[in-house]
């Protein structure tokens, strides 16, 4: 079973959040707002958060940028997750992985059983690792927001969070840096 190492320190991570939507503004953005308060509460920092239409090229340019800048460790999107003409989150952000984490997905819909039942299937819930940054796409509404971070997230960005969490490996994923490859491309040096 999980549990925490009081006796380690808690580590903050920096977080960009980014809804997508036609429709918010800061103000309104009831998912944004539950994540940006439940990051600070947990001692973390929102280092960047943006509000995007629901449009790929704008979406991949916002989390393409953040990547690149290399000071942010998260990136969380909400919105944008379910099967209109209008959702295309994971198809604007999937391309950028280097790897996938299918293990987030599954367990979101886990979780999300239990509240919603059946209804969890129209989520396409993603997530994975962009060089080193970690990236989650969940869904626009609040509930869906507060259990990835309250069932998920808030454990494994925590150091303390046992057995595994990912903040103790965040120092090991360039490892494929050293090997000379990222997305493919010879890395200079």
């Amino acid at each position: 079973m999980s549990r925490l190492d009081e006796t380690k320190p808690f580590i903050p991570v920096r977080i960009a959040l980014l809804t997508v939507s036609d429709t918010r503004t800061l103000a309104d953005d009831k998912s944004g707002n539950l994540l940006a308060e439940r990051i600070a509460t947990a001692g973390h920092d929102l280092a960047e958060r943006a509000i995007v239409p629901d449009d790929i090229d704008e979406i991949r340019m916002i989390v393409e940028t953040w990547i690149a800048e290399g000071r942010i460790d998260v990136v969380i999107t909400t919105g944008g997750t379910g099967f209109t003409g209008r959702d295309v989150t994971p198809e604007a952000v999937e391309p950028l992985f280097d790897k996938r984490m299918d293990g987030f997905s599954i367990l979101f819909h886990r979780l999300s059983y239990d509240k919603i039942g059946t209804s969890t299937i129209q989520s396409r819930a993603t997530a994975g690792l962009a060089g080193r940054t970690f990236i989650f796409c969940l869904p626009g509404s609040p509930g869906a927001c507060r259990d990835a971070w309250d069932g998920i997230l808030a454990a494994q960005f925590d150091y303390r969070h046992q057995p595994c969490n990912f903040v103790e490996i965040m120092p090991r994923l360039d490892e494929h840096l050293k090997r000379g490859k990222l997305r493919g491309a010879p890395v200079p040096g």
